[in-house]
This record gives structure tokens, sequence and C-alpha cells, in this order.
């Protein structure tokens, strides 16, 4: 797929195991976490950010197309490459040499290609972690450039918010590499050029390195399953929460009953804990965490969400309609499934959506009100961070019925949600998905054209190489 005199020449800057031509091992690379298949010219797998650097001024300098690629967990066509075959995949998943931890900054500079999990175990020890909660397992280099939040936004906040510094190279003849590294917390010297390559999904340079900020790890925690009495009452249940629990409170994660029931079903091993098995229309995960040891004479956490939650019950106008305090490894397990579990249901059409919190739950009863007669086929699974405005409108259809493999179909119904979201309810089309195929023509519609002008502007002065999958301008 590609020319022997380009690939002789990525062969002297990478080696052997730098290259990547067998088909079947090609084949990761080339396929999605959600349906999307490409086809690569070919896969390249460096392992430093010198040899990005020298990878990304030849293919410069040579017009050859790179798509930047970590984890692969994406979910909207952003990390893999077309059916073209004329781009070249550059994987991260080598990077990962770096991993420098600074105790007492509280901060680590580690390789884009080190897995989530990965920096976890390691930190472990420490009794510190990376504090962006998610099911999958993505690279830190992904989770840059999607800007990934996940379900303790609300605690902690996205990768934004965490990120220190970063190494950047961009896509220009030279493969320039910026440092963009310093740990320091508060440096007002001028532009903050590292937010320039968080959640653009490399289009402006790829990320090599991150210096992350890191927390204590929670060492106390309490989770409870809450069900409002009706949709209105899920927002007064968190500013009742929040009112009584402050900083304690960690996580506050809808979940529809169609989702958790297709979480159950397709994970039996998770204990139902609703009585007699009934689910509910929606439930409310909420955890709240403390960072130390217990204290002699300290009121457990467990007592202390029983108490706030007796409190809410029993106030004026109570939200709620009934509360189940349990085990956190088991709460979360239930949440952690819904994605597999609404996946394997049927053909999945996944959005990731956000909204000013006070409309989440008017949009989503919007959805329930008006899907059934414009697309009858379709079984919303909807769950998401209702603490961070974030909802992740998941819709199902049989894989058996025309609509499952309708590109048509498809196209309408997201035509119309993301009308709803942006032209009636002021949202956006992605809250943490970032932009790849899947939602540029959504970016095209919707961005204010001197924004576009803007970026393109950017893109022509960082990167003017054939990089990502996202057109900004």
């Amino acid at each position: 797929m590609i020319d022997r005199a380009h690939r002789d020449a990525f062969l002297h800057i990478l080696g052997d195991k730098g290259l990547v031509e067998d088909e079947g091992d090609v084949a990761a690379y080339e396929t999605g976490a959600r349906y999307d298949r490409g086809k690569a010219a070919l896969v390249l797998r460096p392992r430093t950010t010198q040899e990005v650097s020298a990878v990304v001024a030849y293919c410069v300098r040579n017009g050859l197309a790179l798509v930047p690629q970590s984890g692969n967990t994406g979910l909207v066509s952003g990390s893999t490459p077309d059916g073209s075959g004329t781009e070249i995949v550059l994987s991260l998943d080598r990077v990962t040499q770096v991993f420098e931890l600074d105790l007492d900054n509280r901060s680590l500079k580690a390789g884009a290609g080190l897995r989530l999990s990965e920096v976890n175990r390691r930190l472990e020890e420490h009794g510190l972690f990376f504090p962006i909660d998610l099911g999958a397992d993505p690279c830190l280099g992904g989770m840059v450039a999607t800007n990934t939040g996940g379900s303790r936004f609300l605690r902690y906040g996205d990768v934004r918010r965490n990120t220190l510094g970063l190494t950047v190279v961009l896509g220009d003849e030279n493969g320039t590499v910026l440092e963009l590294s310093a740990d320091l917390r508060k440096n007002n010297t001028g532009v903050d050029w590292k937010q320039l390559f968080i959640g653009t999904s490399g289009a402006f340079g790829i990320v090599t390195e991150c210096v992350l900020n890191l927390e204590k790890t929670p060492r106390q925690a309490a989770t409870a399953l809450l069900v409002p009495k009706s949709a209105a009452h899920v927002m007064p249940l968190l500013r009742a929460m929040e009112d009584r629990l402050g900083v304690y409170l960690s996580a506050f994660e809808g979940m529809s009953g169609n989702a958790v029931a297709a979480a159950l079903d397709h994970v039996p091993s998770l204990r139902n804990p609703f009585q007699r098995g009934v689910v509910p229309p929606y439930v409310i995960l909420a955890e709240i965490s403390r960072t130390w040891a217990p204290r002699e004479g300290e009121q457990g956490l467990d007592a202390v969400l029983e108490n706030v939650l007796a409190e809410i019950w029993e106030s004026e106008e109570a939200p709620l309609a009934d509360a189940f305090v349990g085990p956190a490894h088991e709460t979360w397990a239930l949440r952690h499934a819904l994605s597999e579990g609404v996946k394997h249901s049927g053909r999945l059409i996944a959005f990731d959506l956000s909204f000013r919190r006070g409309q989440i739950m008017a949009f989503c009863e919007r959805m329930k009100t008006e899907m059934p007669s414009l697309f009858p086929e379709v079984t919303i699974c909807d769950f998401g961070h209702i603490g961070d405005g974030g909802v992740h409108l998941n819709l199902v259809v049989p894989r058996d019925s025309a609509a499952a493999s309708d590109a048509d179909y498809e196209r309408r119904l997201r035509d119309w949600v993301f009308r709803i979201t942006v032209e009636d309810f002021g949202g956006s089309f992605s809250a943490e998905h970032a932009i790849g195929r899947k939602n540029q023509a959504y970016y095209d519609l919707y961005t204010n054209p001197e924004i576009k002008r803007l970026a393109q502007g950017l893109k022509a002065i960082t990167s003017p190489g054939r990089l990502g999958t996202a057109r900004f301008g």
C-alpha cells in the first residue's frame, strides 16, 4: 500500500519492530472500538519523542497522511484510518519509557502510550492515582487528545484540569518538538500553549509525553443507588446532596432502567440490588469518599451517607422514592457494565452529549416522548454524568431489523438528535469524545465560521501537514 522507498526510510528510522506489515497484525490498528474499520497504508510504532519527530518530519516532507493512535478506544472514528488505504497509522503504544514520579509535587511525567490501568497500578504503592475514572482502559495520549472526563468529574474534573504540561510533536517539515512540560501549577507568563493540544484530536500536534496532576487515592468510600421520584426530582436531589456533603460527593451518575437491565442481562454475575428484582425507570449512583484512613471516633462514611439520605427523605417535597446503600465494588461494577451491556443488546447508535445541568433530564424526557413516533425501532438506554451535565444517549435497534444496516436511517437519527441538542437546548454534540469522522459533519454545521477561521490559521501555523482525522478549519 506504500512506496518501497518510504517503507525503507521508516525502517531506517524505527528498526524492524517499528513497522507493522502483517495483515493480521495491522487489522488491530485499523479496527475501532465501535464498528469503524479502515485500511492503513502502514502502521508505524515509534518508541520515543525523537522517533515520532523523525517520522512526522519525513511524512510532511513527502505529503503522506498520518493518523495518530494511542489506545484505540475512541468511539467517533478519530484514531482509525479511512478506507482509502493511503493513511499511515502512527501508533504510540510503544511510547511508554518515561515514568517520572514527583511525590512532593504530586505529579507524574509519563509517556503517551501508557495505559491508564498501568499508570494507576504503578502509583498504587504511593497512595496516588490519576483521577479520571473510565469504563475503558485508554492510553494517556488519547485521553489528552479527547479531554476525557469520566465518572468522577464532579470531584476531580477532566483531563484538561489535571494536565500540568505536555511534550508535543508538530506536523511540520521539521517535526518540531515543543516542550510544554513544565510541572508548575501556577505559570502565568503568557499563552498556555498546552491547552491547544488538549481535546483537539491530534490535529495540531501529537502528544508524546504528559505531566499529570495526581490525587490521593480515597481510603474510605460509600455508595448508594438512589431512585428519584421522577425526572423532575433529579436536580433537586443533586442540589440537596451537594448542600449536605460538599467535597465528599465524588460521583452522581444517572442510569436509565433500560441501560441497567441490559447490564444485568449481559453480566449474570452482577447482583440485582432492587426489590423483587424490578429495575426502576431511573437510578442514580451516588458516591462519597475521603482520602484518609478511618479515625477513632469518626463517623464512618456509610453512616454519613445514610444520615444524609434520611435528612433528604424527611425534607419537605422529598425527591427520593427509594435508596439502596451497598458495597462500592458492587455498585461500580454495575455502572461500568452499562456500556458493554448496551452494546450487546443490539445495534448501537451512540451519542456523547452535554448540557447545562438543569436541562439534562428535560432533554432525556423529550427523547422518550418523541422518539417512539419518529424512530419506533429504537430503545433508549441512556446513562451519564449528571453532576457535570454529560449524557451518553445510547440508542439500540434490533440487529435483525432493516434499520440496523441502514446508513441513511442512522444519519437521519443523528441529524435529529444533534439538532435538538444544539439548537433547542444549547448543548454540545461531543461532551468528551472529541471530533472524529463520525462528528465531523456536525462540527462543520454548528461551529461559528469565525472560530473555524481561527482554527484553520492555528492548524497552518502548528501542523500544516496531513495530521489526524479531524478538520477544524
